[in-house]
């Protein structure tokens, strides 16, 4: 697994969403649950479309007047591979420059399965945006318990009746944040 960067979100389980021991998602794409901002158009995003620090989005948010109040904080890794829906290839990120600086601190929530048929920002979660998570099992979270599970079942092809990929596999963590601007 490869850093991929940070991002700041507001985690909700929305109305009508229905999966068995789901308590809220968190979902890498911000169909579920929304980013901090609509953030690609301040272009200070890495070659993931992700942050490479919390000090970034603090100062974008701080610069463009963006409240964190009630935002969670995470941190994700990325599998190098991606599955086109018949093989698993090698993928580079986006020509920005990308130097993401691990946490000190994390927790390991799980394993999403996340679309870029665009082959850009993270688009689509099928465990939370297409409802899988009421045919897959998935922790409180809405995410896979392993990556060995997500690869499984993306090989297996049970992703392929939801957004089209390709498939990429992140890790997801949360990290101490308290939301606040310095």
């Amino acid at each position: 697994m490869t850093p991929a960067g940070y991002m700041a979100k507001r985690v909700q389980t929305p109305a009508g969403f229905h999966a068995d021991g789901v308590l809220d998602v968190y979902s890498v794409s911000s169909h579920v649950n929304d980013d901090f901002a609509d953030y690609i158009q301040y272009w200070k995003h890495n070659g993931y479309w992700l942050f490479d620090s919390p000090e970034i989005i603090r100062a974008l948010a701080q610069d463009n007047h963006i409240q964190l109040e009630g935002t969670l904080l995470f941190y994700y890794e990325v599998y190098e591979n991606e599955f086109d829906g018949k093989a698993w290839l090698p993928y580079q990120p986006e020509a920005f420059l990308t130097n993401v600086r691990p946490p000190s601190e994390k927790t390991l929530r799980g394993f999403d399965v996340v679309t870029f048929f665009a082959r850009s920002s993270p688009e689509c979660s099928p465990l939370s945006c297409n409802g899988m998570a009421g045919e897959i099992r998935t922790n409180e979270h809405c995410l896979l318990v392993s990556f060995e599970e997500a690869y499984e079942k993306i090989s297996a092809g049970a992703f392929n009746q939801a957004e089209p990929g390709p498939y990429r596999i992140f890790a997801v963590y949360s990290v101490p944040w308290d939301g606040r601007l310095p």
